[in-house]
């Protein structure tokens, strides 16, 4: 459990560091990314599907809508 936490520590270390230099459209894809596929892994869940599935499908459809709105 110890290795999955520090995995997650250093992922999230490096995509706040990696954003510092993100046009406000990139920004709105990534983080559009990023609560999609959360959203889709947990609702596939709760649904009692695949959560993987729901990730890559949440996490495309969120990129999508953060790059549109992101460019406003």
């Amino acid at each position: 459990m110890k290795r999955l936490g520090w995995i997650v520590s250093v992922g999230a270390l490096i995509a706040v560091i990696g954003c510092t230099d993100m046009t406000p459209r990139q920004q709105g894809t990534v983080s559009g990314a990023a609560i999609g596929s959360a959203g889709g892994a947990g609702i596939a869940a709760i649904s009692g599907g695949d959560a993987w599935t729901g990730a890559i499908i949440g996490g495309a459809a969120g990129a999508v809508a953060g790059n549109i709105r992101g460019g406003r």
